[in-house]
């Protein structure tokens, strides 16, 4: 049977981890045969921050890029380069850095080049995030 850790929080008081939790239902006579941990969207969105869009200045060589320059909370903006028609100052946008996993492209963001501007991150879309 299998019962979730959410689930047990609701009857019973407990401020333990997972872990801990079935160890001490092994250790009554209960056995836990493993833990597995759910995730909605595959690779939990780990890493994943929301960014707010400062600036955004059309590529000046490619029609269908913009240079967006935005805090990710760090002291200072991050440059990246969107593709995405709708992006404006003042947003907020979901962003992948480098090294981030994105589900919907089964790939691990690398820090790039795209038509010689760099680009320290991704807005990432629903689509890319698979939500």
């Amino acid at each position: 049977m299998n019962i979730s850790y959410n689930w047990l929080k609701d009857y019973l008081n407990i401020d333990l981890s997972p872990e801990k939790v079935g160890d001490i239902l092994t250790d009554t006579g209960l056995e836990v045969e493993g833990i597995e941990k759910y995730e909605t969207v595959p690779g939990g969105l780990s890493g994943l921050v929301i960014g707010h869009v400062k600036k955004v200045e059309k590529h000046p060589d490619a029609d269908k890029l913009n240079i967006t320059q935005v805090d990710l909370g760090a002291e200072e903006l991050s440059q990246i380069v969107c593709g995405a028609p709708n992006v404006k100052s003042g947003m907020k946008v979901v962003v992948a850095r480098p090294g981030d996993f994105i589900p919907g492209l089964d790939v691990h963001l690398k820090a790039s080049k795209i038509r010689d501007v760099k680009s320290e991150g991704m807005m990432c879309s629903e689509r890319e995030l698979e939500i």
